[in-house]
């Protein structure tokens, strides 16, 4: 994907979950993290994007932690809610048991097919739990405190 900008469908639904459009992200050619920090934050800046691509298979491809959580944290952080990276992590953990990419993929062959989808329903999942995340925050920051 490197050089490459993925642009927002402009005739996206109202409305579109981020977790849908995540997936129609990455399958298009966006990598986990990619599509996660673009589907929660709307961002599609090609320095933004290039800074997230190394995330992809566990920070360079290392297999460490998993890209769609640092694509999580990365929209949490751009929109001023870092504080709650931990409970990203502790939400993807609750639900997958581990956050570490080798893991999670050790089923499956590198890059097969089924690794593909496997990594799609993680990279969907963790745009909704980021999404849900920025959504709580939004609704807090909202609330005015009422002076008497």
């Amino acid at each position: 994907m490197s050089g490459q900008v993925l642009k927002m469908r402009e005739d996206a639904e109202a409305g579109e979950a981020p977790g849908e459009v995540a997936g129609r992200l990455f399958d298009v050619g966006g990598n986990c993290a990619q599509a996660v920090l673009q589907a929660t934050t709307g961002l599609d800046e090609p320095r933004l994007l290039a800074m997230a691509e190394p995330f992809a298979g566990g920070i360079g491809g290392s297999r460490c932690l998993c890209g769609a959580v640092t694509g999580g944290v990365m929209a949490l952080g751009l929109e001023g809610q870092g504080e709650k990276s931990g409970e990203l992590v502790a939400a993807f953990q609750e639900r997958n048991r581990i956050t570490c990419c080798k893991l999670l993929s050790a089923p499956y062959r590198w890059l097969s097919p089924e690794h593909q989808d496997h990594c799609r329903r993680l990279t969907v999942e963790t745009a909704e739990l980021t999404a849900e995340l920025l959504r709580r925050g939004r609704e807090s920051d909202s609330e005015e405190p009422t002076h008497g």
